[in-house]
């Protein structure tokens, strides 16, 4: 699992010439078509919670400053910290780290199909609500550059 940590709400933040986050979020979204594509609802599961983790890394590299503490943190728990306005998402994938835990070590028959297809839909609007969000970040940023 990635660990990052970082404080700052990922929409004040400086943005680069060109926005990086767009690239997580490709490789997001190509886990996530992984997901969908797959046959087995275990490996629905894992590649839905894998697209899911990768958005939050998307967010989480925008806001990205370290705390200086030290001391590595879940990225559920810095994603609701760092950008509060996606802490229910945190929370939400925080809550099924268990059963990724599990079916990552070959418990393969805990995940039902219907279990994975939620978790791919759920997974692809949090990819779909980041992208949004920071895109217009991105524009209301390069307005202000350009204008």
């Amino acid at each position: 699992m990635t660990v990052v940590t970082a404080v700052v709400p990922a929409e004040q933040t400086a943005f680069a010439a060109e926005p990086a986050y767009r690239a997580d979020l490709n490789r997001a979204r190509q886990a996530l078509l992984a997901a969908e594509l797959a046959d087995q609802p275990a490996d629905r599961f894992l590649a839905a919670h894998l697209g899911a983790l990768r958005v939050a890394a998307a967010v989480l590299a925008v806001a990205a400053h370290r705390t200086g503490r030290g001391r590595p943190a879940d990225v559920w728990h810095v994603l609701g910290r760092a950008a509060p306005e996606y802490a229910e998402w945190a929370a939400f994938f925080a809550a099924g780290r268990g059963t990724w835990h599990a079916v990552s070590a070959g418990a393969r028959h805990l995940v039902t199909e219907r279990q994975a297809d939620d978790l791919v839909r759920d997974a692809s609007a949090f990819c779909d609500e980041v992208s949004r969000r920071l895109d217009e970040a991105w524009q209301r940023h390069s307005r202000g550059r350009h204008g």
